[in-house]
């Protein structure tokens, strides 16, 4: 029975969550602009006061919880609390951009229209998810306070993501680990890039997100007397060097532990590093650094460093901001511990990200190389025809990439992300210097165009007028400015192309009794798969289409066959299988059968957790769930998705890769095969083991019936005395 709605006891809850949003303003908040806080409440309220979320809630719990974060937990002020408090307003009421002005201004209005989701229906090929987002960046030109406030109702959603359902779910876990999960973390958002990810995890992959916390929980206490036994002599030796300082220990992040895990192919129990020490001095700025230094060498004192562990963004900070100084020393019963040191400025900034340093900024540092990154993004976001999926994944390049320093010949210092190439660095200096570029001199040495840099390489840019940009340069740039200008440049040239394949074409129709007008060259489009006029034309220009193909294309349009071919490929829905054909997997809430082909990515078989993907071109694919492309396929292409799921364990053999490793013994090659081949009656279709001074690992592809079958097998394995760990991998060979 639903119990009935108590009106009177939410107004009361509405009333105190106001209050509380309130409390967490800034001291410096004024009667007055709490006044106009009041004003955009009262309107929130009036908004949304018939609507409620999908957990029964009355909707004005949302805008409220977001503005409590903007002001709480990131730290922004009046403005953005206003903002956040009516983000949804516009959207999903009546009230319009033109109302928002005329009571609270431009500005206010300008960044309520940056959050709020665009409204058009746009190419079915392109993810309306990431128009939004792009649309959401466009307002960094603007002010950056769109992304900080987008990224506290992301938080607030995900918090609450329980009360939607699960294919909902899913689609919006995937596109926080892909797109803003790695935003906060660019913005220095720590805090909240942690949450994201762990809450992320716990909807694509909540077993596992269960099983760690629980292990956590299990061993908290435990984790707590070793860092108290840890920090007792540190805090002595501190306090005796007249330091005001706090220290404190906090556990690893659920979703770091589980790629930890997966990353080096061990169990919970074999990471020793499940949490960090963390000490923040509160020191004037001016003695900051050295105060930090100092804490450093006392910690060294007491534990052994690791000297490979040292990481020094106190003299150089991160692009975001983030300044400290971490090292893994040795604790007394060999764990090893990361400790971390910052002043309390550095924790402000570590916590607060963006609009901490914006603060600090205000009292008159000089501009951090994280305004130089927004400047990137806004350079990134001048290129009005590029699509929105590629200028998300050309952006998601740069914000989780760790950072390399650069000399110019003048000796300018430029940061550039890990494995960045020269040709990266010539188009950090300029766009036009990045076209032009023919050769690059580093350390006075002449490099190939694809060389990797080093920190503290020094590099010189040789170009020539002569010089045109080439595609195979995308195969190797990292940047996402290089790649959108190279794309860009690309563009231009594959337009002129284009014009001169267009006459090709009408005259080479035009022989063959074919009309080019607009149903044509959708046809042509479709049959040659170009997936738009512009690669049509180019294909023409280039001389890729030959005339036999051409002729070919008449043949089949003349015969009707083509409209079905047309069907077939570019229908609504791939076509259904007939009654005779195999029942293996099903698709949608009423077990659609329709046809598909298994993914070569992560290669399902039957048992596995499943989705089908509908492609343009080859129908749907079906990928496993834990698929390494399973994220991002959720995040940009959620309406392709296609709930699937085995309906019988038919007997027929899969390809299923695994990667097996542990002590070199005399005869264990021979046990593995025997219990393969003769105990499980498994065939083998390919194995590579190496050996290396004791220790062997060997990669094994088998033909299996399904996933239980392959557990029972690894199972088996597991038992030899001389195998460490097995694992399956998703490249077969």
């Amino acid at each position: 029975m639903i119990e009935p709605i108590d009106i009177e006891k939410e107004k009361r809850e509405i009333l105190n969550k106001y209050k509380s949003l309130l409390r967490a303003c800034s001291e410096k908040t004024s009667k007055e602009d709490k006044k106009i806080i009041r004003k955009a409440f009262n309107i929130a309220v009036d908004a949304h006061k018939d609507m409620r979320r999908k957990s029964g809630e009355p909707y004005i719990y949302h805008p409220l919880a977001v503005a409590h974060i903007s002001a709480k937990e990131i730290g922004l002020g009046t403005t953005s609390i206003i903002c956040a408090l009516l983000h949804d307003v516009v959207e999903d009421t009546d009230y319009t951009l033109k109302d928002i002005e005329r009571n609270f201004g431009k500005k206010i209005a300008i960044i309520i229209d940056g959050l709020t989701k665009i409204q058009d229906v746009f190419d079915k090929n392109v993810s309306l998810q990431a128009e939004n987002f792009r649309k959401m960046l466009l307002t960094l030109s603007d002010d950056v306070r769109v992304i900080l406030i987008k990224l506290a109702d992301r938080l607030h959603n995900m918090r609450t993501l329980d009360a939607m359902p699960k294919p909902k779910q899913l689609k919006v876990a995937s596109e926080t680990l892909y797109l803003y999960a790695p935003l906060a973390h660019r913005l220095g958002l720590y805090p909240i890039k942690t949450e994201l990810e762990d809450l992320g995890l716990k909807f694509t992959k909540t077993e596992v997100y269960k099983a760690i916390a629980e292990k956590l929980l299990e061993t908290k206490e435990e984790r707590k007397k070793y860092i108290a036994r840890f920090s007792k002599p540190l805090k002595e030796k501190i306090k005796e060097n007249k330091l005001d300082f706090t220290i404190k220990g906090r556990p690893k992040s659920i979703f770091s532990i589980r790629n930890k895990m997966v990353n080096k192919s061990i169990n919970f129990d074999n990471i020793f590093d499940k949490f960090a020490v963390r000490i923040v001095v509160d020191s004037p700025i001016d003695t900051e650094k050295s105060d930090c230094w100092k804490i450093y060498s006392i910690v060294t004192d007491f534990y052994k460093p690791n000297p490979d562990r040292l990481r020094d963004w106190v003299s150089t900070p991160k692009e975001n901001g983030y300044e400290a100084l971490h090292t893994t020393v040795m604790g007394d019963d060999g764990k090893w511990v990361e400790v971390q040191i910052r002043s309390k400025r550095m924790d402000d900034i570590a916590e607060k990200g963006y609009a901490a340093h914006w603060k600090y900024k205000q009292k008159g540092n000089k501009e951090s190389s994280l305004d130089s990154w927004i400047e990137k993004v806004r350079d990134l976001l001048e290129n009005p025809e590029s699509n929105a999926i590629d200028f998300i994944d050309d952006f998601k390049l740069n914000l989780y990439s760790g950072e390399i320093y650069i000399f110019t010949p003048a000796g300018d210092l430029k940061t550039l992300p890990k494995k960045a190439t020269a040709l990266d660095f010539a188009f950090e200096i300029h766009t036009d210097i990045g076209l032009k570029c023919m050769g690059v001199k580093v350390n006075g040495k002449l490099v190939s165009l694809s060389h990797q840099l080093k920190s503290g390489d020094q590099v010189e840019v040789i170009t020539s007028n002569k010089q045109r940009p080439r595609k195979d340069w995308l195969r190797f740039v990292v940047t996402s400015r290089a790649k959108s200008k190279i794309k860009s440049a690309l563009k231009e040239d594959k337009k002129k192309i284009a014009v001169v394949g267009k006459e090709l074409a009408e005259r080479k129709l035009k022989h063959l009794k074919l009309k080019l007008n607009s149903k044509t060259e959708t046809e042509l489009i479709r049959h040659f798969e170009t997936g738009n006029s512009l690669e049509l034309y180019f294909r023409f220009g280039t001389g890729a289409i030959s005339n036999p193909e051409i002729k070919n294309f008449t043949k089949l349009k003349n015969r009707g066959w083509y409209q079905t071919i047309k069907n077939k490929i570019y229908g609504p829905q791939a076509p259904k299988l007939s009654k005779k054909s195999e029942r293996i997997i099903v698709f949608n809430d009423d077990d659609e059968i329709l046809e598909y082909k298994l993914s070569t990515c992560c290669n399902p078989i039957p048992g596995d957790v499943i989705f089908g993907f509908l492609t343009v071109v080859d129908g749907i694919k079906v990928h496993r769930s834990d698929c390494p492309n399973a994220i991002q396929l959720r995040s940009n292409y959620s309406y392709r998705i296609l709930p699937g799921k085995w309906v019988y364990k038919e007997q027929l053999d899969f390809v299923a890769t695994i990667s097996i490793k542990g002590i070199d013994t005399v005869g264990l090659m021979n046990k593995v095969t025997q219990i393969i081949s003769n105990q499980m009656n498994v065939n083998i279709k390919s194995i590579n083991i190496n050996s290396d001074d004791g220790i062997f690992e060997g990669i094994i592809t088998l033909k299996v019936h399904n996933v239980y079958f392959l557990k029972k097998l690894t199972n088996k394995l597991e038992k030899l005395e001389a195998i460490s760990s097995i694992t399956r991998t998703y490249k077969h060979q």
